[in-house]
């Protein structure tokens, strides 16, 4: 049976850095939170994965980035991965089996997660699997162009604001239910006759 991953980042983040694209300095875009979902054709949930990853270079999170996604700071000194097992993982996850083709994020993750996957290798750090195998894809151009009234929302809010149930426990800015967001948002474009293009699930 063929599938396909969504998955979406939480990363480290203060005031003002979105807007200055991060460039303060020291100001890294360190993964602390992955989510991702394997999806049947049909837009059906095969299995999900999440993780807690502890930042390296800005290992204690800002106040504005707590508020922004409710992660604090005990919880991912307790529960958060080293980076190279988290990202390794995820790895896995995305060739795991039913065989995964296309990997999509709804905007530039993979970007971040190359950032990412390029510090721990050069920390010295071991990353399993390989990145570019299966293919990362952005979908945001796509889904904001079939569904124009996307294009302001963040993943978290594309049920919102195509006028969807809630599609899971919680809210924006956690990984998890962001690509729970964004799979509803792909099961209600399918079923109104706007599937993905074969060509992004190669």
């Amino acid at each position: 049976m063929p599938t396909f991953v969504i998955f979406d980042l939480e990363f480290t983040t203060w005031t003002g850095a979105m807007e200055q694209d991060w460039s303060a300095p020291g100001q890294l875009r360190e993964i602390v939170q992955i989510g991702a979902l394997r999806l049947s054709e049909e837009y059906a949930v095969v299995e999900e994965y999440e993780a807690l990853v502890r930042p390296v270079v800005n290992p204690i999170l800002s106040p504005f980035f707590t508020d922004l996604t409710g992660i604090d700071q005990r919880t991912v000194d307790r529960d958060g991965l080293a980076p190279a097992r988290a990202l390794s993982d995820f790895l896995a996850f995305c060739q795991g089996r039913p065989q995964g083709r296309s990997v999509l994020s709804y905007g530039n993750d993979m970007v971040v997660l190359g950032e990412n996957i390029g510090w721990a290798r050069a920390r010295g750090e071991e990353i399993k699997h390989n990145a570019l195998a299966p293919g990362f894809l952005n979908i945001r151009p796509w889904l904001n162009t079939v569904a124009p009234t996307t294009a302001a929302a963040n993943s978290g809010r594309l049920w919102q604001v195509l006028g969807l149930p809630r599609p899971a426990p919680g809210d924006e800015h956690s990984a998890l239910f962001d690509c729970h967001s964004i799979a509803a948002a792909l099961r209600h474009l399918a079923a109104t006759g706007v599937a993905l293009p074969k060509g992004l699930l190669l």
